[in-house]
């Protein structure tokens, strides 16, 4: 059974509106990362809300990329071996930056909704701060496969662009 989850959710940034409602979608979302990785015991997790500028900022100094993204994550652990909070004796999983800008413009893109693509970008970072990568094309398509249960969990189904054919 996982333990309490803290999600520290902060906006910079006055581009794009957050609807009303993202805020406990992305708390909702983090719960169920954590609960379908059977992660144990109380957990941290930090997401702050910015722009394009504000995420390029941040890409080109952790990343050396010069240029916007729509997620970033900043896992604070490594192996499953996470820095606790004194005070809750939460594990501090990292922190995951988003730009709801770039969401926007995203979801547009794929023809589904804001509260879809906020969803995937958090369910796609909390993956990453529990140690989950996509380098190697099984892991992507193992990550995919997790992201997209986790949102069909959340009443978020994907459109049909994300859905392959069965042979």
């Amino acid at each position: 059974m996982a333990g309490k989850i803290r999600v520290v959710i902060t906006n910079k940034q006055k581009t794009v509106k957050i609807p009303t409602g993202i805020r406990m979608l992305v708390r909702r979302c983090c719960n169920a990362v954590l609960q379908l990785e059977k992660f144990e015991g109380p957990a941290e997790i930090s997401v702050t809300f910015t722009d394009n500028a504000g995420i390029r900022e941040l890409n080109r100094n952790y990343r050396d990329k010069d240029i916007e993204t729509d997620v970033l994550s900043f896992p604070m652990g490594e192996n499953g071996v996470y820095d606790t909070d004194p005070e809750t004796g939460a594990k501090i999983l990292g922190d995951v930056v988003i730009s709801v800008e770039k969401a926007r413009d995203q979801a547009r893109l794929f023809g589904h909704t804001f509260q879809r693509e906020v969803g995937y970008l958090t369910a796609h970072s909390v993956l990453h701060l529990l140690g989950y990568d996509h380098m190697e094309k099984l892991e992507k398509v193992r990550m995919r496969e997790k992201e997209e249960l986790v949102m069909e969990q959340l009443g978020l189904p994907a459109s049909s662009s994300y859905i392959v054919d069965k042979l």
